[in-house]
């Protein structure tokens, strides 16, 4: 039986696996059915892609890129105590496809110059981080050409004016979550 601290990964290598992570506010997991419909519109471009899980939290849209064939994952996440679980999860699943490091993510996007294939940009509805990193992902072009952007978000929030710069491919609101996939 699931605990409220797990979830399970849907496809791929490692389907139906379970997915630990700690007891935490800052941590709020992609509902299972979300991440089927997304990695469903994935389907064609996450095979031998590079991912970004920019606030990794659960590590749940990381964990499930490499999962369904994605040739890396980077995941970034602040909190240590998370980053603590997310290596221990790492090394129980021996995921060498996923990077995890700890880091402030808007102080990454200032930082690096790597490009992605898709990018999860999942941040705490309730904080401005979203409207921080879209102009920094995209003046500083990490996207790589014909790349996917994901972006969830509370259904009630407004879009930020920077993804208008990108073609919303898909999206869909199912219950409080608004999600959406850019090039």
């Amino acid at each position: 039986m699931a605990n409220n601290n797990s979830l399970r990964i849907i496809g791929g290598e490692w389907r139906s696996r379970r997915l630990q992570f700690i007891d935490s506010p800052k941590i709020r997991p992609t509902p299972d059915r979300v991440r089927e419909t997304l990695f469903n519109w994935l389907a064609d471009t996450i095979n031998d892609a590079s991912c970004l899980d920019l606030f990794a939290g659960s590590g749940a849209l990381g964990f499930e890129s490499v999962s369904r064939g994605a040739k890396h994952a980077l995941l970034i996440e602040n909190d240590a105590k998370i980053v603590a679980k997310l290596i221990q999860q790492k090394e129980l699943f021996h995921a060498d496809r996923i990077v995890i490091q700890q880091q402030n993510s808007l102080n990454f996007l200032q930082q690096n110059q790597q490009q992605f294939d898709v990018i999860f940009l999942d941040p705490p509805y309730s904080s401005s981080l979203l409207e921080q990193s879209l102009p920094l992902l995209i003046e500083n072009q990490f996207l790589l050409p014909n790349g996917m952007l994901y972006i969830e978000t509370s259904a009630m929030q407004a879009v930020p004016p920077e993804l208008k710069t990108l073609k919303c491919v898909r999206e869909k609101i199912t219950g409080e979550v608004r999600y959406a996939l850019y090039k």
